[in-house]
């Protein structure tokens, strides 16, 4: 097996140059690209070492370990320990993901890629065999690219989880529980009380609201099915008509109808809702069924009752 030292350096410092980048991605934080390039140098100075008096501490995993503890504080800085601590975890998790993805994909594809002490390594004589570094040059920025898209689809999951809620509605003797999106875009409000609307799946509620108000709202047109309409149900008092207007179509109506009471409840308050009207919307909210409402967000300015322990 021939070993090509400058190619085995430059493939290392690439790649410790990625995972900082991955990393400083990963924390959303402004990184300088001088002090990257030096960390990525320091990170890929283990190659060199192995050949020197100094391959123990190449090989030995504290020595890494203080390796990896410098490059991140060249990269990313020390402001405080907390700071510094989170951004070396990080790195961890990122180099721990990236290089596990390699692994897998190369027992997958049986490519001719080996590992000696931690550093990547192609196996042949020469310059390589061509299938094993093209695993290594696509293979690397295909996982990177994936890694990344993965990271940031679990921090948009992330913050779309902490604004779901719990969603009580309660009308006469009816009570029923729904889950709820706080959306900011959510701005729609009563016209003639300016009482914010909130707006709920109307086939997830179906067994609780009177039949002949389920078929009205499931209409086109709301205005000609409530002046067809002959049947009389307990809630005519509470119906409510709220216009709104999609970019690109003339107005439309939403049938809505005015609760007697709405709580929200959030991770950390229960909120009474002090005065809201429920939109019924004709369409399914959630895909994946994560929530079957939209909260206005003025709806969270109600009375707080009580802490959520």
């Amino acid at each position: 097996m021939s070993i090509y030292l400058d190619v085995i350096w430059l493939l290392n410092f690439s790649f410790d140059l990625f995972l900082l980048l991955l990393t400083a991605i990963t924390l959303k934080r402004k990184v300088f690209k001088f002090r990257i390039f030096l960390a990525s140098l320091l990170g890929s100075s283990i190659v060199l070492m192995m050949f020197t008096p100094l391959a123990f501490v190449a090989t030995h995993p504290v020595g890494k370990m203080i390796i990896s503890i410098f490059m991140v504080l060249i990269a990313f800085g020390f402001k405080r320990f907390s700071y510094y601590f989170h951004g070396l975890l990080t790195f961890y998790f990122v180099t721990f993901m990236v290089g596990g993805g390699m692994i897998g994909a190369h027992y997958f594809l049986q490519s001719e890629v080996n590992y000696l002490d931690g550093i990547l390594m192609t196996n042949s004589n020469g310059f390589g065999h061509p299938i094993s570094w093209i695993f290594i040059l696509i293979g690397f920025p295909v996982v990177w690219v994936f890694s990344r898209k993965r990271l940031e689809g679990i921090e948009a999951k992330k913050i779309h989880f902490e604004q779901l809620v719990t969603v009580t509605i309660k009308v006469d003797a009816i009570q029923f529980t729904l889950n709820g999106l706080i959306d900011s875009g959510n701005q729609l409000v009563d016209p003639i009380t300016r009482s914010p609307v909130m707006i709920i799946d109307t086939l997830m509620v179906q067994d609780y609201i009177p039949k002949q108000l389920i078929e009205m709202a499931l209409q086109d047109d709301v205005m000609k099915s409530i002046s067809e309409s002959s049947e009389s149900h307990p809630w005519e008092h509470r119906v409510r008509i709220i216009p709104y207007r999609v970019i690109g179509t003339d107005h439309q109506f939403l049938l809505g109808f005015k609760p007697d009471e709405v709580w929200i409840e959030t991770k950390d308050e229960k909120i009474k809702v002090q005065k809201t009207i429920v939109g019924l919307n004709r369409t399914k909210l959630s895909s994946e069924d994560e929530y079957s409402c939209i909260v206005h967000p003025k709806m969270l300015q109600g009375q707080s009752i009580k802490n959520v322990s």
